[in-house]
């Protein structure tokens, strides 16, 4: 089944990012398309060009980049998509999908697929535990939303807590889990 659908890998701007790199290099292993979506902060991490070698398919970064080809890309990639995975998902991209704010491709692809969403957050500690974050997360639980983590370890401030990215064998299994 995972090479029927496609997976929509959107990646954000997170210490966490190379994981993500592993994860598309997974789930193409497991069969899977895989198309990435950038948000343009993530783009100050890792350039475009090395999710594109990984995924074979070109990385889409904003709402009017040019397609290549007539398409509402937002929509065809939700119409498209088995499952979409935020990995790593920030703070920020998590309170605007709670908000329902489509300001970006990555907003607008969550808000017009019918696919299942898979969310795996990383941040600091105080940002996760935070109660307004805490409240959007369960907001998207009840939307439908399914979450991977985070889990407790080394963060980028140095310190340990909770917040770290769940490990690539955790996220990739539950992504495809859910594909079927």
């Amino acid at each position: 089944m995972a090479r029927q659908k496609e997976i929509v890998l959107c990646v954000t701007a997170s210490i966490a990012i190379y994981k993500a790199c592993d994860i598309t290099r997974r789930l193409k292993e497991e069969g899977c398309a895989v198309s990435v979506v950038m948000t343009k902060e993530a783009e100050e991490f890792i350039r475009p060009a090395l999710f594109a070698n990984l995924s074979g398919n070109k990385v889409l970064t904003g709402m009017f980049s040019d397609p290549g080809a007539w398409d509402i890309e937002h929509v065809s990639l939700a119409d498209r998509a088995g499952v979409v995975l935020i990995a790593p998902a920030t703070a920020n991209i998590i309170a605007k999908l709670a908000a329902g704010i489509c300001d970006d491709l990555l907003t607008c692809v969550v808000s017009a697929t019918r696919a299942k969403v898979v969310i795996a957050p990383a941040m600091n500690e105080n940002m996760y535990l935070n109660p307004i974050t805490q409240g959007n997360i369960k907001k998207l639980q009840i939307a439908g939303a399914k979450f991977i983590g985070p889990v407790r370890g080394k963060l980028a401030c140095g310190k340990a807590g909770m917040g770290c990215l769940a490990g690539v064998d955790a996220i990739v299994q539950e992504t495809l889990r859910l594909l079927k």
